[in-house]
């Protein structure tokens, strides 16, 4: 037995064919949970396929019904060992955003797996049917070389609403605490910072939607009679949003600010760049907190981002003063930012900058902000995993840039959170045309079989340096 066994034993299984064997079968599982009449395919992705195969691989398995109604069902499942040192936990959601059947190019189609040179395509294979997929397949290579003992125990959760924002996630959480009791939780989601580099962070940033609205009138009227007589609350909704965000992206609130970035998360992007891949936008130097470097504005500060906006009708403008404006807007923040008065500070500037008629709508969809210490000996042992796997020194981000739902793990479970990406930034995310690299791919699974076998040989000493 040995680490580069076991290695290469996972590769084998992936130029085998056995990898898009079974990643082909769960995307053509349409589990899209944005979408009404999809319940039973969600239940159907677990129960005909997630298993099946854990079940397999020794787990034992629980399905829970989500206690938000119509919601996607949620799947624990355990793999104890007598003796175990200690208990890791990982993640997968298996539910999909739409699948957008029309928009993908031709000759590729989301629910079935396409090959075209470096290129898999189909929805899930980077998000996240294809990350859990390689999770699983290097962890079973691990216990079948070692003859099903590994030294730990493994306990999964698996969801299927991640795309809708995660609904009752929060609730089975805190309920099968116990269950899910663990002391140390490794996952995959989001993308690395490149195709060629691998990728931990630690966390992620957190997400605060709101709108902006101004409904003076029921309809509008005529510009010729009315013009210079009748606000306009196109014009008064985007003086709002001027007085909170500057014309170069910077924000102007300082209470929506957060505290400085710590020394050892500047540190840790010194090395990181940001964009650049082939399919990358250009990064706009000027744009952004001043003083930062990119790095530092998307990953250690808070950004405020209008993703809509709307005034009159954009489709069929007419020569009218329209009734009403309405602007959906968002905050993507860090760790130590005020989130619990976001909406306190947000009025009280409106209101002292003269916008007392802006009414400010309240959205349900937000997810804290987590960060794990980069200096924690679990981030200073994968790394070094990553790196004698990879040879290259990994990029080691706090947070990630967009939102996950890592609080559950970080601050209900009280674990040191681990996220290994195995897709990359132009991999198609939430668009037509999602896909996966096979080199990349390959990789990921030599990074997580070099991970589960270090996890047995060195996790031991780790946790009771941790304790």
């Amino acid at each position: 037995m040995s680490r580069a066994l076991a290695i290469a034993n996972t590769l084998d299984h992936f130029d085998s064919g056995a990898f898009l064997q079974t990643l082909s079968r769960r995307v053509a599982f349409r589990t899209e949970s944005q979408e009404a009449g999809r319940l039973d395919v969600l239940h159907a992705y677990l129960d005909e396929e997630m298993i099946p195969h854990l079940e397999a691989l020794g787990f034992s398995c629980t399905k829970l019904d989500n206690p938000v109604a119509g919601k996607g069902p949620f799947l624990m499942a355990e793999r104890l060992e007598d003796a175990a040192a200690f208990t890791l936990l990982t993640y997968g959601h298996g539910d999909v955003v739409r699948g957008q059947d029309k928009q993908w190019r031709q000759g590729l189609a989301p629910w079935t797996v396409v090959v075209e040179g470096d290129r898999w395509y189909g929805r899930g294979t980077a998000d996240n049917k294809g990350q859990h997929t390689i999770n699983l397949a290097a962890l079973a290579q691990v216990i079948a070389l070692r003859q099903g003992r590994l030294g730990y125990n493994v306990k999964i959760i698996f969801e299927m609403g991640e795309e809708s924002g995660s609904p009752g996630l929060a609730q089975v959480i805190a309920e099968q605490r116990e269950a899910l009791a663990a002391d140390l939780f490794i996952a995959s989601d989001g993308p690395r910072v490149s195709a060629g580099r691998a990728t931990l962070f630690l966390g992620s940033r957190g997400v605060y939607n709101f709108g902006l609205r101004l409904k003076l009138r029921s309809s509008g009227h005529h510009s010729g009679n009315w013009g210079g007589l009748l606000c306009n609350p196109g014009i008064r909704v985007a003086h709002a949003i001027a007085s909170l965000v500057g014309p170069r992206g910077e924000i102007r609130v300082p209470a929506l600010l957060p505290p400085e970035i710590p020394a050892s998360v500047r540190a840790a992007l010194t090395d990181i760049d940001v964009g650049g891949g082939p399919n990358d936008p250009e990064v706009d130097p000027q744009w952004g907190e001043p003083g930062l470097t990119p790095a530092e504005r998307v990953i250690g500060w808070n950004t405020l981002e209008v993703l809509a906006y709307t005034t009159g009708n954009p489709d069929a403008p007419v020569h009218a003063i329209p009734g009403e404006a309405m602007a959906h807007c968002h905050m993507r923040y860090v760790v130590g930012s005020d989130v619990g008065n976001f909406q306190k500070h947000i009025r009280e500037h409106l209101d002292a900058e003269g916008f007392e008629d802006i009414e400010i709508v309240a959205s349900d969809v937000r997810m804290p902000a987590t960060r794990l210490d980069p200096n924690d000996p679990w981030v200073r042992w994968c790394l070094s995993s990553i790196e004698h796997t990879t040879r290259q020194r990994p990029a080691l981000l706090p947070n990630l840039g967009g939102s996950l739902p890592n609080d559950v793990f970080s601050a209900t479970l009280g674990l040191p959170t681990l996220w290994v990406p195995h897709s990359y930034p132009a991999c198609s995310q939430h668009a037509p045309d999602e896909h996966i690299l096979v080199d990349t791919t390959r990789e990921s699974l030599a990074i997580m079989a070099g991970l589960f076998w270090d996890l047995c040989e060195q996790g031991q000493a780790v946790h009771r340096e941790r304790a």
